[in-house]
């Protein structure tokens, strides 16, 4: 049989007769394959979209019955007519309602936002005590370590720092952060009974008085067209000093005095509040989390630099412990990745160049590098990213890469030691393994093509 008549016009037969262009091709993979290693985002899932819309009122000290009855049951009744409202659960508790509204995939959840907050405005008769219902899209953000703040016992001294980390760590790129186990507080005005009555004043007259002198409020506007300014009246009070020297009067303005001789003003948290504690000391917890479109080991390497300057700057007494670290896991599995290469492509290289001569086994071990870099591209190109999923996968497919790379080499040498020519034989090798080759892989990827089929947040 001549040489020439084996040889076909497909692909197979277009590379084994044009090695430069097999060549080429092979470092277009390698170079296209590190530039996508530079550009994809290492995180620890893949990116999703939580089409969820929840639904939080706070009642402090009302039990798990009065909030369902007085404000989950109202609001969920009023949220039943929104718009491509898939599905709705609620869970009432002491102090707290929290309502959950899911949308089918592809909803434009700006607008359900916005059409949630509407409903929710509309309900009526909410109790007083109750806070202002708080609606808000449930956005995807990875956490990747938490930090506890502890040692000193003024809690005061415990939210400046808390409030000064957030900042510093917002400011060098860490996407989000936030702060658990730092109540809210309130400034609690306690009056004397006794001395009001002493100079016949009535609690309601002081609270009116509080109310009109400590205010921030809408004042109109000044100016026209593109250069008005709204004005506002900033008398509102922030501080128990500013309560202090407030004046207040009884209705026919015979007694007039300041706040602070008929009360006592503290600053103290709300009831019902949650707050953490380390060895019996108050302490503070941030979750740094990433973005959408942050990468988990850049924001890691910020988390980590922020907290050795940190670290040596802190008060006397203060301490920082890092736990949870998220980041550890996908760095862990991108070392097993690198580790399992490694180790397969000793062990390859060694039993090849044992049993195969050096030329073929050289090619298949080059198969591994080659096959990962063009699958990074491609996951590049899809907009993908490096996470647990995508690392399993190459992981796993490890193993199949140098199977097959094998399997076609032996074939192409057994050929060639058989007298047929060096050209004829990897042709032939690639055309008799292609069946093969392409049939055991597609029974790996069948395996999985039910995944496919889950639908929601998992899938």
């Amino acid at each position: 049989m001549s040489e020439g008549s084996t040889h076909g016009s497909d692909i197979i037969g277009i590379f084994a007769r044009h090695p430069v262009a097999a060549n080429l091709v092979m470092l277009i993979m390698l170079i296209s394959g590190a530039l996508a290693l530079s550009q994809l985002n290492t995180q620890f899932f893949p990116n999703f979209s939580i089409q969820m819309v929840t639904v939080r009122v706070v009642w402090p000290g009302a039990t798990a019955e009065d909030v369902e009855r007085s404000i989950t049951i109202p609001i969920e009744q009023e949220l039943r007519s929104v718009e491509e409202l898939d599905k709705i659960t609620s869970t009432s508790a002491r102090n707290v309602s929290l309502i959950m509204l899911e949308f089918p995939e592809g909803t434009d959840m700006g607008d359900a936002t916005n059409r949630v907050e509407e409903r929710v405005k509309a309900v009526r008769n909410l109790p007083k005590d109750a806070r202002t219902p708080q609606v808000s899209h449930v956005i995807n953000f990875e956490p990747i370590a938490k930090l506890l703040i502890h040692g000193p016992e003024n809690p005061a001294e415990l939210r400046q720092l808390a409030y000064r980390f957030e900042e510093e760590l917002l400011r060098r790129g860490v996407a989000k952060v936030t702060i658990n186990g730092l109540p809210e507080e309130e400034l609690a005005v306690q009056l004397s009974t006794r001395q009001l009555e002493a100079l016949q004043m009535s609690l309601a007259e002081v609270g009116r008085g509080i109310n009109r002198r400590s205010v921030d409020l809408p004042a109109g506007q000044i100016g026209r067209d593109d250069v008005a300014r709204e004005l506002r009246a900033l008398s509102q009070k922030r501080t128990p000093l500013g309560f202090e020297r407030l004046p207040v009067e009884s209705e026919d303005k015979s007694a007039r005095l300041l706040l602070e001789d008929v009360a006592s003003i503290e600053r103290r948290a709300r009831p019902g509040e949650i707050t953490f504690s380390y060895r019996g000391k108050p302490a503070v917890e941030l979750d740094a989390q990433r973005a959408t479109t942050g990468d988990t080991l850049e924001s890691a390497t910020i988390l980590r630099k922020w907290l050795e300057e940190t670290r040596a700057e802190l008060p006397p007494g203060v301490e920082i412990t890092v736990y949870d670290e998220s980041w550890l896991l996908i760095r862990d599995r991108i070392n097993l990745l690198l580790k399992n290469g490694a180790g397969g492509l000793v062990l390859v290289v060694a039993i090849l160049f044992l049993f195969l001569n050096a030329r073929v086994a050289w090619w298949v071990t080059l198969g591994i590098p080659v096959s990962f870099m063009a699958a990074l591209a491609l996951i590049w190109l899809a907009g993908g990213s490096i996470n647990m999923i995508s690392l399993f996968a190459l992981i796993m497919t490890l193993g199949i890469i140098v199977d097959d790379a094998i399997v076609v080499g032996e074939d192409a040498l057994t050929h060639y030691q058989r007298g047929e020519r060096s050209l004829q034989a990897a042709e032939g090798g690639a055309r008799r393994m292609l069946a093969p080759v392409l049939s055991s892989s597609l029974t790996t990827v069948a395996a999985f093509v039910p995944l496919m089929a889950v639908s929601g947040i998992i899938g």
